[in-house]
């Protein structure tokens, strides 16, 4: 059954939204997040201090749509607003990891994993800022998913193929998420 949808979006005080088309752009305090919405039966709009989201005669898949952009704007809105913040733990049984970060060229080599001579590199990506404190790597940034990436590849990059496990627990592993322990 078709029926009109809309979902509405609070806009705190301290953030400043602007809607071009289907683009956003959201500011805050922590820096300022830009993202283009597929919206092509979709009604976008900015009405006082909340943000409208609807569609007239919506579907399942009109729907779909709505609560999805609606997640990434309010994930947007609180990076900007308190920022994102993962935390990674680096473990080891024998041969000491160490982690150097190359700021100029945008890498971060791991060294010794596993007694390997030659380090692993990793690509840094911009707008997430990193820090190594002793065996903790705390990465914060404004963009959800720039933070969640960047703790994806480092523990990818400490990934032991074709060994098992529960013998080789060796590596960079991710202990919280955007403020959730795991």
């Amino acid at each position: 059954m078709k029926r009109d949808l809309s979902n509405n979006i609070e806009i705190p005080e301290e953030v400043q939204v602007s809607i071009v088309g289907n683009g956003i752009n959201i500011k805050g305090k922590f820096g300022e997040n830009k993202r283009k919405f597929n919206t092509q039966k979709l009604e976008m709009k900015k009405e006082g201090n909340y943000i409208m989201i609807g569609a007239k005669k919506a579907t399942k898949k009109e729907k779909k749509m709505i609560n999805t952009i609606t997640a990434h704007i309010k994930n947007m809105i609180h990076g900007v607003k308190e920022g994102f913040e993962y935390k990674l733990k680096i473990c080891f049984s024998h041969f000491p990891i160490t982690i150097d970060i190359d700021k100029e060229k945008k890498q971060a080599f791991v060294k010794n994993f596993l007694g390997e001579k030659v380090p692993r590199k990793l690509n840094l990506l911009d707008g997430a800022d990193i820090e190594i404190n002793g065996q903790d790597i705390i990465i914060k940034s404004h963009d959800k998913e720039i933070a969640g990436q960047m703790a994806a590849n480092f523990e990818k990059a400490t990934r032991i193929p074709l060994k098992d496990r529960r013998i080789f627990q060796d590596g960079i592993f991710i202990t919280s998420k955007a403020g959730e322990a795991l």
